[in-house]
């Protein structure tokens, strides 16, 4: 087989799909497939628990689903004597074992890792061809063209466009059902004093035996990484996935838009999907997903604004932010248009704040490896965007903490949507608020020691505290952002001692931080 092995076809963690473009022409008498667990990808940033067991029991799960399809395959276990540590040196040591003709691989999700499997071909003197990766409605050649020449780019316009050109939601006359594209207007409610009530469960996969060891390696080779493997229930297999999909259609896609950005304490699930994790494996489809939601609606089982709301974060967001990514780097990563280099806190990896939203989001984070968006962008994300984090310490904490983060959809949501680093390529806004947002979105405030109508003193919310700091910072710049006019005519309000006061204040809590 030495001899004759024509493709290695190259299986990253999150390509787990055996209808992936690696595999077109795959020819068990000619090629092999090759996997590797290395400790690198759980390094070159501090993963968390959850994320590292999901990756690796989800790899484990597709080996076994591989072998019992007779293909051959090299797979490497992070617990092998003598694993190199890096998909490069595994991959290198496999060539010079294997001696394929040719390296098969679908386009990864990863910058860092394509430069790193590129340079391992380049050195072994063999082709590396790169396929398209079908989990997606477009190209990122085609993302391209769309951004070709605007001086912005919104995603509002590129969803239409997907829309009509895949006829999602659409009708014969080429209008979107129910004459409008957006129903933000009929979602986003919060859950009122009385909570969110008898909510329908999380779809949970106990773990099997291949799971279990899994938990046991991670446990004992990353004890000292954040996060618990206590509550480990995720999907690790096409199966899984699929029933995840079904669960979130039939119990909790009918109230999603409604309360798509509620919060409420202990309550991690509420009405999401969480199927972001099984999508970016590629244990689930995008166009199933979608496809499922609109069925939902066309046979009266979930409303429309409910429906467009979730078929506007997969065919509108997902391909939004993989085109900003992959057009962008390797720069965007290295983008900090508001000068903000404030350490990240210390306790943003223990949750050990007196701020009570941000200390549910970051324990629950911790707990689960999860956080719905609500919670990222305008709990985690806002007070990092608001205190003056460093971008990039915040993206490595998004990429070590969620099970779902892969850095094509998470760079740009942390650095573009969440912190403004990009300057307004990917928003039109910075996303703020005071701590007024969060009262009115959950009942944190009422068990929290801070008050957030106060900007200043002992009682003061470091969210509203922070929120009128940013605006005084940033008040030159942000007055070239038609968007923020409102929120400048109020900081115009305050006199110079209230601003001073603001002033002092903020950099107390910076100082407290740092």
């Amino acid at each position: 087989m030495h001899e004759g092995l024509r493709h290695l076809v190259l299986v990253l963690g999150d390509q787990l799909d055996f209808q992936a473009a690696a595999f077109d022409d795959f020819d068990a008498a000619q090629d092999a497939v090759w996997m590797a667990e290395v400790a690198e990808e759980s390094t070159h940033v501090w993963s968390g628990k959850p994320r590292i067991a999901l990756f690796l029991a989800a790899m484990r799960h597709f080996a076994e689903a591989l072998r019992a399809a007779g293909r051959p395959l090299h797979y490497r276990r992070l617990d092998d004597v003598g694993n190199l540590g890096s998909l490069a040196d595994e991959l290198g040591a496999s060539i010079a074992e294997l001696r394929p003709q040719r390296l098969l691989l679908t386009a990864p999700g990863d910058w860092r890792v394509l430069q790193s499997l590129k340079a391992v071909a380049k050195q072994a003197g063999l082709p590396l061809e790169l396929r398209e990766d079908r989990h997606f409605y477009a190209t990122v050649r085609e993302f391209a063209a769309h951004a070709k020449g605007r001086k912005q780019l919104r995603l509002e316009y590129y969803y239409r466009d997907l829309r009509s050109r895949h006829g999602v939601l659409m009708q014969a006359d080429g209008q979107p059902v129910g004459g409008q594209w957006n129903f933000d207007a009929e979602n986003r409610e919060s859950f009122g004093s009385n909570g969110p009530g008898l909510r329908p469960p999380r779809a949970e996969f106990a773990p099997d035996a291949i799971t279990h060891e899994v938990i046991a390696l991670v446990n004992t080779r990353f004890a000292d990484h954040p996060g618990s493997l206590a509550h480990f229930a995720w999907p690790v297999t096409r199966a899984d996935a699929l029933q995840a999909l079904q669960d979130f259609i039939t119990e909790r896609l009918p109230l999603f838009g409604r309360y798509q950005d509620a919060l409420w304490p202990d309550e991690p699930w509420l009405y999401h999907s969480q199927l972001a994790a099984a999508l970016n494996l590629k244990l689930l489809n995008p166009r199933e997903v979608v496809t499922a939601a609109e069925a939902a609606w066309q046979a009266g089982r979930a409303p429309l604004a409910s429906v467009e709301g979730f078929i506007r974060q997969i065919l509108g967001w997902r391909e939004y932010v993989r085109g900003i990514y992959w057009t962008q780097m390797p720069g965007y990563l290295e983008r900090n248009a508001l000068n903000a280099h404030q350490p990240l806190p210390a306790w943003y990896w223990s949750g050990d704040t007196e701020m009570a939203c941000l200390r549910d989001a970051l324990k629950q984070t911790l707990a689960h490896g999860y956080a719905h968006h609500i919670q990222r962008l305008m709990v985690t994300g806002l007070y990092a965007l608001l205190l003056g984090v460093d971008p990039k310490q915040l993206h490595a904490w998004y990429l070590s903490v969620y099970v779902d983060a892969v850095e094509w959809v998470e760079l740009p949501n942390t650095l573009g949507m969440s912190q403004f680093a990009d300057g307004g390529l990917m928003a039109s806004k910075p996303y703020i608020a005071s701590g007024k947002y969060l009262q009115r979105m959950g009942p944190y405030c009422q068990g929290c020691r801070y008050d957030p109508a106060e900007r200043v003193g002992e009682r003061a919310c470091p969210y509203t505290s922070l929120y009128w700091d940013f605006l005084l910072r940033h008040e030159e710049a942000l007055a070239r952002q038609p968007r923020m006019q409102m929120q400048l005519r109020n900081l115009a309000r305050l006199d110079n001692a209230q601003r001073q006061a603001i002033r002092v204040h903020a950099e107390a809590l910076r100082a407290a931080t740092a």
